[in-house]
């Protein structure tokens, strides 16, 4: 078995850059760009042609993702793992902060909550699992949104009719956003105060992935009035801390 792991080892980086090209790629372009002789890269290409994960394109000399690779992807998504592997993570985050945690992802323009950790005692929230709120008013929205490229914010915004506010508070504008997000980068934290709920704050950090994209974002909110500075920041290096590992568990290296 042992002998196959470099054959195993090529094929799975043959698939990486099928995927990463927008378009089908030569299998001479193949092996240059990944160092590999190309009687092993016509092989490869062969043997992932056969079982699915790749499509040769006579016409054109070329090779593109199969079916059976937008099938495994589609199984990805299904299975949900971001969620599974952060609520164990969540769950020690909202013990040890001691106030409700929860995970979100970017949907348009809205955050979209998935894991949601409450702690006894705690405020009652408007969010959670499957509650949408403004990505502009949100912890966790302005830490994926301070994550993506400007092009990216700049179409998801493209006028004053695409902010939404709940109390008069936040953002009316794309330069007031840009402001806020680079707050948010400089800070490497994004913050929330009254904009959801008069008298609860927020703090959040993005997850990313392999690739750097932000796919999820950790928040933490807290009463205004029960958290001084001191417990702030020791809840903001939580948020942060969880983030990283779960980016990390992700495939994300800095």
């Amino acid at each position: 078995m042992a002998s196959n792991a470099p054959a195993a080892a090529h094929a799975l980086a043959i698939l990486t850059l099928l995927a990463r090209r927008p378009t089908p790629v030569s299998a001479v372009t193949i092996a240059r760009d990944l160092g590999l002789p190309r009687s092993s890269t016509y092989h490869l290409l062969a043997v992932l042609v056969e079982q699915g994960y790749a499509v040769h394109l006579p016409e054109e000399r070329r090779y593109g993702l199969g079916v059976a690779a937008f099938e495994l992807g589609f199984a990805y998504t299904r299975q949900a793992p971001l969620e599974r592997i952060a609520r164990p993570r969540l769950t020690w985050l909202a013990d040890a902060a001691g106030h409700s945690a929860h995970l979100a992802v970017l949907h348009g323009r809205d955050v979209l909550y998935v894991v949601e950790e409450r702690v006894a005692g705690r405020p009652s929230l408007v969010t959670d699992v499957g509650v949408r709120l403004p990505a502009s008013l949100t912890a966790s929205g302005l830490a994926l949104l301070a994550a993506l490229p400007a092009a990216q914010v700049r179409a998801l915004f493209p006028s004053p009719d695409a902010f939404v506010q709940r109390h008069g508070v936040g953002p009316t504008s794309l330069s007031q956003l840009r402001r806020e997000l680079s707050a948010t980068r400089q800070r490497g934290y994004a913050v929330e105060d009254g904009q959801v709920t008069p008298g609860l704050a927020s703090v959040g950090s993005a997850v990313l992935d392999h690739t750097g994209h932000p796919v999820a974002a950790v928040a933490v909110t807290y009463p205004v009035d029960d958290v001084d500075d001191a417990a702030r920041d020791a809840v903001v290096e939580l948020v942060r801390a969880s983030a990283a590992e779960l980016s990390v568990r992700l495939g994300y290296r800095d």
